[in-house]
């Protein structure tokens, strides 16, 4: 049987970034190449009902060995982000003894200690790293390779009780479309997790508020030498723009609960400037304040520059699921359990991002997010120790157990 680690050295080898600009589902082609893997893959451990659909979705049923269990669904995705580059990936592997590790001589990139002090937690571990040149695609690939791993054990192993358990892996979630597609009905599940968080240990059920604001700015270009009066530079107007936003409520500057502006992409010139900024606030009431004031910022600049200077489209796309989850606390209570049954210690924190489960939640799935043991997402200091993944497979077979337990008490 495959360790854990083989598996996600294995998903690392297909570069699955998600394309935003793209139309289709999934966005990028070679997400197709790792769904078809895994299609082969979950046959091949013996799991039932695979499926790979049209839309990219691969899916999988785990029979039931024990009756009157609510059905657990299991969730990750394949794609990675677009922040740097999605490969060709060169994992490392680390036998970490301490101090900084040296990811590439030729670009003398150094994973440090002072920068990343987590790292001493993790002395005597294997760390797989990154040659520094790309993200290393933990997150999440790391995700699917636990749960596949949890549930070769599962199939494998006819002592280790549980429930039916539904597994779905899903496209694009990178670029917030991971749940387009998915038939929450057909893939039934009572409840699920997403495994696409952090350290290990981590439970997450509250997340940002999310929106995407695009902002085109109309100029109108003058010759420098005769443009007195005449001149509107668009990439002055974007300055001024920026500058209305609260200097602090950037995301350097916030943690846990603090919301922020991000611009985070810009373009253009003189005539014609474009701006993108996500916007996120975990409270609901400060969330929708911080769009409004966007709104306010977009209506002064139209009114002193001239209307339809700065066109503002600003998108929701997704809620904190603590609106939901917080219904469904027995989630929480199932997911502390089997992380201390592995010994394990849980942390609930916020998650300062957005994940599928939160989109799934107000579907109708509950669906809290679990660590991955992953460090560092969507950057070049990526890292994960293998030991983590082991461990991480080891609470999602517990994870099974807590269901059928608290159904055999008549409980959640």
């Amino acid at each position: 049987m495959k360790s854990t680690a083989e598996r996600f050295l294995e998903y690392t080898s297909v570069d699955t970034t998600s394309r935003e600009e793209s139309s289709s589902c999934p966005s990028s082609e070679t997400q197709w190449d790792l769904a078809r893997m895994l299609e082969t893959e979950m046959r091949e451990i013996g799991l039932k009902d695979v499926e790979l659909d049209e839309h990219g979705y691969v899916t999988g049923t785990i029979p039931a060995n024990v009756e009157g269990v609510p059905v657990l669904g299991l969730i990750s995705h394949m794609d990675t982000s677009s922040a740097v580059p999605g490969g060709p990936i060169h994992p490392k592997l680390v036998d970490y003894r301490g101090g900084d590790i040296l990811l590439n001589r030729e670009l003398d990139l150094w994973l440090k200690e002072d920068e990343f002090p987590e790292l001493l937690d993790y002395q005597g571990k294997t760390l797989i790293v990154t040659d520094g040149t790309t993200l290393l695609g933990a997150d999440d690939k790391a995700g699917i390779a636990e749960i596949l791993t949890a549930a070769e054990r599962m199939m494998k192993d006819t002592s280790i009780r549980h429930g039916q358990i539904r597994i779905c892996f899903t496209p694009d979630e990178e670029i917030s479309r991971g749940t387009q597609y998915f038939d929450v009905k057909k893939f039934g599940a009572d409840a699920a997790y997403t495994v696409d968080g952090g350290a290990l240990g981590e439970i997450e059920y509250e997340n940002f508020n999310g929106a995407t604001a695009n902002i085109t700015i109309h100029g109108r270009s003058i010759h420098p030498g005769m443009s007195k009066g005449r001149m509107l530079n668009a990439l002055m107007v974007a300055w001024e723009l920026q500058g209305m936003l609260p200097a602090h409520e950037q995301p350097s500057y916030t943690e846990g609960y603090e919301g922020f502006y991000h611009l985070s992409a810009m373009s253009g010139s003189v005539a014609e400037c474009s701006l993108k900024y996500i916007i996120r606030q975990h409270d609901r009431k400060e969330y929708e304040a911080k769009k409004a004031r966007m709104e306010k910022i977009a209506a002064y600049l139209n009114e002193k520059y001239g209307p339809g200077t700065v066109e503002l489209s600003l998108r929701d796309m997704y809620f904190n699921m603590q609106e939901i989850i917080k219904d469904h606390m027995h989630l929480i209570d199932k997911a502390n359990a089997a992380f201390k049954a592995c010994g394990v210690e849980p942390r609930t924190i916020p998650v300062r991002g957005g994940t599928d489960g939160a989109r799934l939640s107000f579907m109708g799935l509950p669906c809290p997010n679990l660590s991955t043991g992953g460090h560092n997402f969507h950057g070049v200091f990526e890292y994960i120790p293998a030991e983590s993944m082991e461990s991480m497979a080891d609470v999602l077979v517990s994870l099974a157990g807590e269901f059928v337990k608290v159904a055999q008490r008549g409980e959640q």
